[in-house]
């Protein structure tokens, strides 16, 4: 074990309280007796002086042969510490002023609750189902191999963040305030775990019931969520936003609305294109789903041949250029597995996400390559839309090469790398089924020669990462949105006033947290800039 710096302060108790670095095992790291004997010797202080102790970071440091854990504590003396749980002044929003959302993803929600602490009322209408329903039309896809177009891993309550691995790790710092996504997340039930971790992670399994807590403050404050509300059309008048209009005839007035759609409503990005709204073709990313057995990805990344107790699921993070493209890997999920994310029965999508528990057989991981406007010639027709039908065009032959439904194609990894087809294919996590398919000939080939070059680019940096015991599954193709919806730094669409855009389908974040405070950042423009 090591130690390092030590902060002391007085609280206002009048009890000592001490925030000290120290970095040790992963055995010691899982026992808080351990931790607290390990505190006593840095703080030259009896064991028994300690009344409690508290992890305020935690990373893991896998470079050595032996893995450490780093961790900063607050050592308690005489007191118990103040609970984690922040305190949000969630407001009675019944009769204030109407904000309408479009989508209840990640930046439809957070907007939502910071509405609420600024006292505007936000109405959300969502394309899908409610959580509970959603529930069963997914189990019924994965039984009956088909999609449901309006409730599917993308779209319902929560959008695609429900049923998502629920990664917090984000770079975006300059986005907002990070600590309160987490904070806000915690309040709602999330584990306490997500306050401290270097790379929090919630689970799959926790998602939807935080979700529902989420909801559940909304419309507890007088908010109001209308499922089942597909919006068709943005009413517009003089270049001013005044309402939307849903499929299913309802019409909502108001004269601030937020777009927080999320990147797979391509009906959002045909509808804005139709009534000549600016879009923006943008760079995106393309490419597959690896799956390794988890075993090994803990070999490769701990460098121990066979138990890592007391250490998490392996993950990793990889990058490469090749022919001046990035290629990377993109939502690792840990322990965890495949799932279908198709929005329409004629394509096939394909995600990862994985529980709390991260305790599957399993790792799997996007990798996908850069893509540029300039990668598109054979779409330019569609200007602004050159991305999403390159997307779809994948997507469609991701269906045509798979097995029937949402039957996955599929290639061992290194019949892949050697352009050969695989004749048999290993275990997978992906429930629905694989068929064996030459994804190196259907691929477009500025997506598969740039992939089998990355693969081994990647072996050398993980050795025993290129083998024949993992597989890759077509396609990973929504990693982030081909198309920007141009704003301003209000936050308005350049063009409409009262347009608010935010959020992945906007094209400004990729992820659950940088889509959050994203949202969040909307609704503190509409309560700044119109002093409701």
């Amino acid at each position: 074990m090591r130690f390092s710096m030590q902060d002391s302060i007085i609280s206002n108790t009048g009890y000592m309280q001490h925030k000290i670095e120290i970095i040790i095992s992963p055995e010691e790291a899982a026992d808080n007796d351990a931790i607290k004997s390990i505190a006593a010797q840095k703080l030259d202080i009896a064991i028994d002086e300690i009344s409690d102790v508290r992890i305020e970071r935690k990373s893991i440091d896998a470079r050595s042969r032996e893995p450490k854990i780093n961790l900063l504590i607050s050592v308690f003396c005489g007191e118990k510490p103040t609970p984690l749980k922040a305190d949000f002044n969630y407001h009675n929003v019944t009769n204030k002023q109407e904000v309408l959302i479009v989508g209840s993803g990640p930046a439809g929600l957070f907007a939502a609750l910071r509405l609420i602490e600024l006292g505007l009322k936000p109405i959300i209408l969502e394309r899908g189902k409610n959580i509970s329903r959603r529930k069963r039309d997914i189990a019924a896809m994965i039984r009956g191999k088909t999609v449901h177009s309006e409730s599917n891993y993308c779209y319902g309550e929560g959008g695609a963040g429900t049923f998502s691995d629920g990664k917090l790790y984000t770079r975006s710092n300059k986005r907002g305030n990070i600590y309160g996504i987490l904070q806000r997340f915690h309040f709602h039930g999330a584990q306490d775990e997500i306050l401290y971790e270097a790379h929090p992670h919630i689970g799959t399994d926790r998602l939807p019931e935080i979700v529902k807590n989420m909801s559940k403050t909304i419309v507890e404050c007088g908010g109001e969520i209308y499922f089942d509300s597909k919006v068709d059309d943005i009413i517009i008048s003089n270049k001013k936003v005044s309402g939307v209009k849903c499929a299913n005839g309802n019409i909502y007035t108001a004269n601030t609305v937020i777009l927080a759609a999320g990147h797979s409503a391509r009906d959002i990005y045909e509808l804005l294109d139709r009534k000549n709204i600016q879009i923006q073709a943008k760079n995106f990313a393309v490419g597959v789903r690896v799956e390794h057995p988890q075993p090994l990805i803990d070999f490769i990344q701990y460098h121990r041949p066979t138990s890592r107790k007391f250490l998490p699921a392996a993950s990793y993070t990889l990058t490469a250029q090749v022919q001046e493209r990035g290629v990377y890997s993109f939502c690792m999920c840990p322990g965890g597995y495949i799932v279908p994310a198709s929005t329409n029965v004629n394509e096939i999508v394909v995600n990862g996400m994985s529980s709390s528990r991260r305790h599957t057989a399993f790792a799997n991981s996007g990798i996908v390559v850069e893509t540029r406007i300039e990668d598109l010639k054979e779409f330019e027709q569609y200007e602004n839309l050159c991305g999403l039908r390159f997307q779809q065009q994948i997507e469609k032959a991701a269906f045509d090469n798979g097995g029937g439904g949402q039957i996955a194609p599929a290639q061992r990894l290194t019949d892949f790398v050697n352009s050969k087809y695989s004749s048999s294919l290993p275990d997978c996590s992906y429930l629905i089924g694989l068929q064996s398919s030459p994804l190196h000939e259907w691929l477009p080939n500025t997506v598969s020669k740039r992939l089998q070059e990355a693969f081994m680019i990647f072996n050398k940096k993980k050795r025993g990462f290129l083998t024949g015991e993992a597989l890759i599954v077509g396609v990973e193709s929504r990693s982030s949105s081909p198309i920007r919806i141009p704003r301003n730094e209000n936050m308005q669409h350049v063009d409409i006033e009262g347009l608010y855009v935010c959020g992945e389908g906007a094209g400004y974040s990729g992820g659950i947290t940088s889509s959050a405070m994203d949202g969040e950042k909307c609704a503190e423009k509409i309560a700044e800039i119109n002093s409701f």
